[in-house]
C-alpha cells in the first residue's frame, strides 16, 4: 500500500472511523464547501460531483505527493435525492418515506494528487423494514440523524434493527466505500 500521505478532506467522523479500521494513515482538513448542484443533474451524478468539487476546494493543500480524499452520499428514492434533514420533522417524513421501500445510497469519492485525479461512486441498494411512527420517532430521539443523508445512519438503531437488505457493502451507505478506496489507491 502506497506511503503518500493521504488527507481526508471531510467532517464526517464515519468517514475516518472507516478509514482507521481499514487500516489508513491519514489526516483530516475540512473546508466548508457549497453542496448545491444544478437542479437538472441526474440524481446519480450528484454524489461523485459535489466529492470532486470539495476535493479541488482542498487541492491547495497538495505540496508535493499529498493525496485528497473528498466524498458525498446521496440517499435516492423513487428518483428524488434526500439529503440530510433541516429538523426533526424533515427528518421523520424522509424515514417515513423509507419505511417498507428500498433506497439507493450513493457514494461519491474524488482522489486527488498534482498528477492524477480519480472519480468514482459506490452504489448500494438498501430495503428498509416497515417502521411504524413510534419507531421513527424513538430514532429520531435517540440517534439525533440530522447530519445523515436520508436522516439516517446504518450504524444506527435503525441499520441494526430495520435494514433488512442491502446490495452492495456495507461501507458505502456508512459514507465510503472503503473497497473502491482501497483499489483507486493502488493507481498512486
Amino acid at each position: 500500500m502506497s506511503r503518500r500521505p493521504l488527507i481526508l478532506a471531510s467532517k464526517s467522523p464515519r468517514r475516518s472511523q472507516l478509514l482507521r479500521e481499514a487500516g489508513f494513515d491519514f489526516s483530516v482538513q475540512t473546508f466548508d464547501v457549497d453542496e448545491s448542484f444544478p437542479p437538472e443533474m441526474p440524481p446519480e451524478e450528484v454524489a461523485p460531483w459535489l466529492a470532486q468539487r470539495k476535493a479541488q476546494a482542498a487541492a491547495h493543500l497538495i505540496h508535493t505527493d499529498e493525496i485528497i480524499l473528498a466524498a458525498d452520499s446521496v440517499v435516492i428514492l423513487d428518483g428524488k435525492i434526500y439529503n440530510k434533514p433541516a429538523d426533526y420533522k424533515e427528518a421523520f417524513s424522509m424515514i417515513s418515506k423509507l419505511s417498507g421501500r428500498q433506497h439507493t445510497v450513493i457514494t461519491g469519492v474524488c482522489l486527488l494528487s498534482k498528477e492524477k485525479e480519480i472519480v468514482l461512486s459506490g452504489v448500494t441498494k438498501v430495503w428498509f423494514s416497515e417502521l411504524s411512527e413510534e419507531e421513527i420517532a424513538y430514532y429520531i430521539r435517540t440517534c439525533e440523524p440530522y447530519d445523515k443523508a436520508g436522516s439516517y445512519g446504518a450504524q444506527d438503531w435503525i441499520g441494526h434493527c430495520k435494514i433488512s437488505r442491502i446490495e452492495g457493502t456495507f461501507q458505502n451507505v456508512m459514507g465510503l466505500p472503503v473497497d473502491l478506496v482501497y483499489a483507486a489507491l493502488q493507481d498512486f
